[in-house]
């Protein structure tokens, strides 16, 4: 997440410098609690809380689980992954369920933390998991609350309640009243209360939420705090947690520019637990709040599980077993192609599911300057072929792809870019649907029983069967490739012939003048 950028940056920096150490002195513990502390607070996080983590961390780090670990500066890693986690707030909580519906949702916080926008989303993904929830429009304060509330309902496909214009007028605590009401009789399971924020906190903000709260009884109450607000977070939500209390906490804006501090010491300073993160201005940008993944984000070791849930969810399974029998029978067509990558496409921000992998934080850079719009360029140039040309590629001819260039609104060279990127990728699938490894440019065959094409190789005429005898390893290496010919069929990128492999021996002996050189 972008909140998080430059913590984790140095963080990942500060570790990093460890690994080249067999053992961890207290003087290598010490300057790395040191650059730790300066990447906490340079990223807002209380000032108590740093002081207790880096406590923690130094403690553990010079006691004897480092010690004894073969590995000391990976066994630090994880103890600061481990204190991280603790400081998020251990282990994830749900949303606690009214034992007899609906279950009352209650949502507070200062005015543009985006507690609206927040409850569409919150909505949606309410519907998402089978649930039927009802917005309850009880801001009446803020200009055009009422109706922004309506647009949100309204593409979050859900039902609202509203039955004062706000802008002033209206009682908010009836309203709320009156919402939890109107969810009995037409039996919805959810009730989510959108109430009014102040610029500040002040005592008519405080005592409007606390009546609301007394007259709706909610099951959860969730602060609402905007991520870049840094410092002010923390004496935000303790006023709230003094004048209303709340049972949880959902972070904003997670996507901006912000230090990400507050995350990191909301939890601690309250005792109330993450529930949420929204991650975008989509309403599909909201998710579950779990500690160890947001641990693991912030130190770049990744976070696997959320990617996998998001695959999951957006990728059709009958339909995915359909493309794979069609990629061992050799029948992917571009009309798959562009099927596969709109729902790459629904699953969310390609960069975000990208940043989820371990290590993607030192490839920032790339990353920032990927333009998820080539998607978008792809399915113009795919859609504007014809049927025929779809399912088969060889029919395109210099004038047909000059027609489709004009069509999309390309250019010839990315009509061109597109089909080689078709074939590569036909090529590579198709290898390992059959248990095989696809090959990399550069890098060569795959070794014997890893995929390839099998068949005898011939002996090439004038060359004897026992190899080179050059006594330089890599000469023979280059030169025992010549009797040996490439397969047949190419590379799974479709550039040139495979390499074949040197022997054992001299795979060794390589290795070992590598080694001394780099030495």
């Amino acid at each position: 997440m972008a909140t998080f950028g430059n913590l984790s940056a140095r963080l990942t920096e500060t570790l990093k410098n460890l690994r080249t150490k067999g053992k961890l002195s207290a003087a290598d513990v010490d300057g790395t609690v040191r650059e730790i502390r300066r990447a906490l607070l340079e990223a807002d996080v209380s000032l108590e809380v740093v002081k207790e983590f880096t406590g923690r961390v130094r403690e553990r780090a010079l006691g004897d689980e480092v010690n004894r670990a073969l590995n000391p500066a990976q066994q630090v890693v994880q103890i600061v992954n481990e204190e991280l986690v603790g400081i998020l707030g251990g282990e994830s909580r749900r949303l606690q369920f009214a034992k007899n519906p609906p279950t009352v949702i209650m949502l507070a916080g200062l005015q543009g933390a985006g507690k609206t926008t927040l409850a569409g989303k919150l909505a949606k993904w309410l519907k998402d998991q089978g649930h039927t929830p009802l917005l309850v429009a009880s801001d009446l304060q803020r200009p055009n609350a009422v109706t922004q509330l309506g647009v949100v309902a309204e593409q979050a496909g859900v039902a609202i309640f509203a039955p004062e214009p706000g802008n002033g007028v209206g009682d908010p605590v009836k309203v709320a009243k009156d919402g939890v009401k109107e969810a009995k009789t037409k039996q919805y399971d959810f009730v989510i209360v959108d109430t009014a924020g102040r610029l500040g906190v002040d005592q008519e903000l405080m005592k409007q939420a606390a009546n609301i709260r007394k007259a709706v009884d909610p099951d959860e109450v969730l602060f609402v705090i905007d991520a870049m607000i840094g410092q002010d977070a923390v004496a935000t939500a303790k006023a709230f947690q003094e004048g209303v209390d709340f049972t949880g906490v959902v972070l904003t804006k997670l996507d901006g520019d912000a230090r990400g501090g507050a995350a990191l010491s909301i939890r601690s300073l309250t005792g109330r637990p993450i529930l949420f993160a929204s991650t975008g201005e989509g309403l599909g940008d909201f998710e579950p709040f779990h500690p160890d993944r947001m641990a693991s984000r912030i130190l770049d070791l990744g976070d696997v599980l959320s990617l996998i849930e998001q695959a999951q969810q957006a990728f059709d399974e009958d339909e995915a077993r359909k493309v794979a029998e069609k990629i061992a029978k050799d029948q992917f067509t571009l009309d798959d192609f562009l099927g596969q990558m709109q729902q790459l496409r629904g699953a969310g921000s390609i960069k975000k599911m990208m940043g989820m992998l371990p290590g993607m934080g030192k490839m920032k850079e790339q990353l920032d300057a990927f333009d998820e719009r080539e998607i978008v360029h792809t399915e113009a140039i795919i859609q504007s072929m014809t049927r025929a040309e779809r399912q088969n590629p060889k029919l395109l001819n210099g004038s047909r792809r000059l027609r489709i260039a004009r069509g999309s609104g390309m250019t010839v060279t990315d009509v061109n870019q597109l089909v080689q990127r078709f074939e590569q990728a036909a090529k590579m699938m198709k290898t390992v649907s059959k248990g095989g490894m696809p090959q990399m440019p550069g890098m060569g065959a795959m070794p014997p029983g890893m995929g390839g094409h099998g068949g005898k190789k011939k002996q090439v005429k004038g060359k004897k069967k026992s190899g080179s005898r050059s006594g330089n390893p890599a000469k023979r290496a280059q030169e025992s490739a010549e009797v040996k010919p490439a397969a047949a069929g190419g590379s799974g990128f479709g550039l040139g012939g495979a390499q074949a492999q040197p022997s054992e021996e001299d795979m060794a002996q390589i290795q070992q003048m590598l080694g001394r050189g780099m030495r």
